[in-house]
């Protein structure tokens, strides 16, 4: 059993007072928070591995890049989480329910091949969402207590899938010049003018275009409709260091939970609207159509990445509210409560003014 125990599954204690270390976002160390011990992470030299695709998908070779990892799930929203950290208590980072550690099981996973370490850390994390709620209009005096609570403010490491491919496409279509022709016409108010109208000339055009599709980005989770806004799901993956369980610890990593094969279909689907881009790019002319085009993808490769984000949630009146940070840039982003009670007497201190206005004026 002691053979069998896997690297994300390890512990290390500080060497001076025994603590838990974690990781010192922006760096490559882990510390003790306690002490101030630090200790450097080992970032493999020869880089990531990007897997082969295809005996993944055939599952073969499977194995080899895999591990056991322990997982909690949520029983109110349904998020699978595993913490590399020694909670007493814990709870979901999505819906803030309480997670039972007795309840903690055991499941495989394809080894992640990067991750991008957190770059802003918890307290920054902390101040950016204080900014931001105070800045709410008409937000519940209660929200400000609840969102501004450090306790309910996690660091989640998200799962996503990238994939890389050579692309080679051949088109068929037609390539488009504008040309314009002076007209006469009736106007609304029936009035002849002079009307420049445009017009396009089309060329059949036909070609093949080629390139590397590099990191094609995909989510690997979604357990819930419409979890992570858009607006902060942008990260540099040029940040991305070799996998190190090092990196995760003192946060929350969620597992994956749409499977390779389902993003290699959704990869494939970004991929043919950037053949499609170049294929217009390769015709040119002011406008395009493109009537047939045939894709090839090849040498296809992927890895399992995981990226970094803060996750405060709170319940207002019985509806559940998440916040976001983005671990690496700081962007915001959430879903918020209004107060009504502040609204109807903003509108009601409007009315009076504008009446008090009115009256005034006819006096």
């Amino acid at each position: 059993m002691e053979e069998s125990i896997q690297k994300t599954e390890l512990k290390k204690s500080c060497i001076n007072c025994g603590a838990e270390l974690k990781y010192k976002p922006g760096t490559t160390n882990v510390s003790c928070e306690y002490c101030g011990h630090q200790e450097t992470i080992s970032v493999d030299p020869n880089g990531f591995e990007e897997l082969e695709l295809y005996p993944y998908l055939s599952e073969m070779g499977a194995q080899r890049h895999s591990e056991e990892i322990s997982m909690l799930h949520c029983k109110n929203c349904g998020a699978n989480q595993h913490v590399e950290e020694n909670y007493k208590s814990l709870h979901c980072v999505y819906c803030s329910m309480p997670l039972v550690l007795e309840d903690q099981y055991k499941e495989e996973w394809i080894l992640p091949g990067a991750v991008l370490p957190f770059q802003v850390d918890q307290q920054k994390s902390y101040q950016i969402f204080k900014r931001w709620v105070q800045r709410l209009w008409f937000a519940p005096n209660n929200l400000k207590k609840a969102a501004l609570d450090p306790q309910f403010t996690k660091g989640l490491y998200l799962p996503y899938w990238t994939f890389d491919a050579q692309l080679s496409a051949t088109y068929r279509g037609q390539r488009g010049e504008y040309y314009y022709e002076t007209k006469r016409v009736r106007n609304s108010q029936g009035k002849m003018v002079t009307q420049r109208v445009r017009k396009t000339r089309w060329y059949p055009a036909s070609g093949q275009v080629s390139g590397f599709v590099d990191d094609t980005l995909v989510e690997a989770s979604k357990q819930r409709k419409g979890r992570v806004p858009s607006k902060i799901a942008r990260w540099n993956l040029q940040l991305l260091q070799p996998f190190n369980s090092s990196f995760l610890r003192g946060f929350v990593t969620e597992k994956y939970t749409i499977p390779l094969k389902q993003g290699h279909l959704a990869a494939k689907g970004e991929a043919e609207q950037i053949a499609k881009r170049w294929c217009r790019q390769d015709i040119g002319g002011d406008t395009q159509r493109i009537s047939h085009m045939n894709m090839q993808l090849s040498e296809e490769t992927f890895k399992h990445i995981l990226l970094p984000v803060y996750v405060s949630s709170y319940r207002y009146n019985g509806k559940e509210y998440n916040f976001f940070v983005n671990g690496e840039n700081g962007s915001i982003s959430g879903t918020r409560p209004y107060s009504f009670w502040k609204i109807f007497f903003t509108i009601l201190f409007s009315l009076v003014i504008i009446g008090i206005i009115i009256l005034v004026s006819k006096s």
